[in-house]
């Protein structure tokens, strides 16, 4: 972080430094909300969460080699100098605003933000490695896109930074607002708006008011990437005065992707035009999944607005590689099967573009779609599960294993779909994934591709790694370049 002083960090917040004689302790290292990732010279933020009182923490923060803490109250024993607001959260997210504030006056901070329902985090990842080549870039972490983790994510900038690519989510009206009020983007990229959270949010109306909160206050100088093939997204070029690109396969895009492929391995391929180039490219990703197109063209259109050649742009993205853990993570395991990991989180939309690349990947041998429950679909959820089920069968999967009770409607749409064919269109129904990855071991024969799509609290993430971890001793498994 940029060094700041506890008395600098006490102006910026309405804070008070305690003891006041600690009023020049330097901020130098790290800013961290868990105590386990300290370092000398960070400033542990102790805030309240769901399960636990971070206040409780700050000795063990002290251990790790934190200086100083940001608290809401004096903790007993805390061991450190404490900078004492009267909210955590508004400080922490006060303290960031002013490092951006800070990296903008020195000279040159261009701030990126990307919201959608899904493909935000692989989007970023691919954003930083296609910037990272103009200059210094801080990108978040995982999928830092929370009021937690934009704070975290700006608290990495340096003097030197040129790009803040800051990943936004929500999970109500106005989240998206309040994050770019500490990072305010001169760049907006919204990439979808689907079925994610549909049920805390009630509409798909309401997510999208929600995801247009990031280009509502872009400024007149800046540029709103817009999906033009999402009407919903395309509709919200009328509410920002910022520049409006559009990226897409459709032809009156301004960024267009024509001739879409998959190869053996699911990666994608397509000519790329660009606004005020001519002359298409061809683009050959690392990446998995035909989702990942619209996701390289917004990448694309940011980097050229920043300044990068076209070529550049197409041979960046060429070479960018999977970055985020349980994204399309490709493993080879031992017995030539191939396991597709893309189980950190799951709604209808990207339900569908996973299967639609476990279909493309399939070499001779069997495709299998181990597929667990999409959660916070509210009222839909039934009917969404079922139409999942209903596509697998119509895009040709082999094998469908519906984990868990909150998955039984995919396996019933499939099922129905299917006409109950008893040959090699095969319906399972495990309870959980410890009793799937037994049904795995016996089905799983060589040249089977095995996709695992689950949104993140039903497991099946996990499930993945235990069937790599399983596999290692025999031979290493290979891990998303294949």
């Amino acid at each position: 972080m940029i060094p700041l002083s506890l008395r600098q960090i006490a102006t910026v917040t309405g804070g008070r430094v305690h003891p006041e004689n600690a009023a020049e302790v330097l901020i130098e290292g790290t800013v961290v909300t868990d105590s386990r990732e300290a370092g000398p010279g960070s400033l542990y933020v102790a805030r309240r969460g769901e399960h636990a009182d971070g206040h409780a923490f700050v000795g063990a923060a002290a251990d790790n080699g934190a200086v100083a803490a940001l608290v809401d109250h004096l903790p007993e024993g805390a061991g450190v100098p404490c900078v004492v607001v009267s909210d955590t959260q508004e400080g922490f997210g006060q303290l960031a605003r002013e490092v951006v504030g800070r990296c903008q006056e020195s000279g040159g901070l261009e701030i990126i933000g990307i919201t959608g329902s899904s493909g935000k985090t692989s989007t970023k990842d691919l954003m930083a490695q296609v910037l990272g080549r103009l200059g210094e870039t801080v990108a978040p972490i995982a999928s830092y896109n929370s009021e937690v983790g934009v704070p975290l994510t700006v608290c990495r900038l340096t003097p030197d930074t040129r790009y803040l690519v800051a990943e936004m989510g929500a999970s109500g009206v106005g989240h998206i607002a309040y994050l770019t009020t500490i990072a305010p983007p001169r760049i907006g990229v919204v990439l979808n708006v689907g079925s994610a959270h549909l049920g805390e949010f009630g509409s798909r109306e309401a997510i999208a008011h929600t995801k247009a909160e990031l280009v509502r206050p872009l400024p007149e100088d800046g540029v709103a990437v817009l999906n033009a093939d999402d009407a919903v997204v395309a509709a919200m070029a009328a509410q920002t005065r910022a520049r409006v690109l559009t990226v897409g396969r459709s032809a009156d895009a301004d960024a267009r992707a024509t001739d879409v492929r998959l190869d053996e391995r699911g990666r994608a391929r397509f000519t790329m035009t660009l606004p005020s180039h001519e002359q298409p490219l061809p683009v050959a990703l690392r990446l998995h999944g035909e989702h990942q197109v619209g996701n390289a063209l917004a990448v694309a259109v940011v980097a050229a607005e920043l300044g990068m050649a076209p070529a550049d742009i197409a041979t960046a993205l060429g070479e960018a590689d999977p970055v985020s853990r349980w994204r399309m993570e490709v493993h080879e395991l031992p017995g030539g099967v191939t396991l597709v990991n893309d189980a950190y989180n799951a709604n209808p939309e990207s339900m569908a573009a996973a299967l639609r690349s476990l279909a493309a990947m399939s070499g001779g041998g069997r495709t299998i779609a181990v597929l667990g429950e999409m959660r916070e679909l509210g009222a839909e959820s039934v009917q969404e599960h079922l139409r999942i089920g209903e596509l697998a069968a119509d895009l040709g999967i082999d094998v469908l294993v519906a984990v868990g009770p909150g998955a039984a409607p995919v396996g019933d749409g499939y099922a129905a779909a299917t006409g109950g064919d008893p040959g090699r269109r095969q319906v399972h129904r495990p309870a959980d994934r410890h009793e799937a990855r037994a049904l795995l071991g016996d089905l799983l024969t060589a040249g089977d591709v095995a996709l695992l799509k689950s949104s993140r609290d039903s497991g099946l993430r996990l499930l993945g790694d235990e069937m790599v971890q399983g596999s290692q001793g025999a031979e290493a498994p290979q891990r998303g370049r294949v």
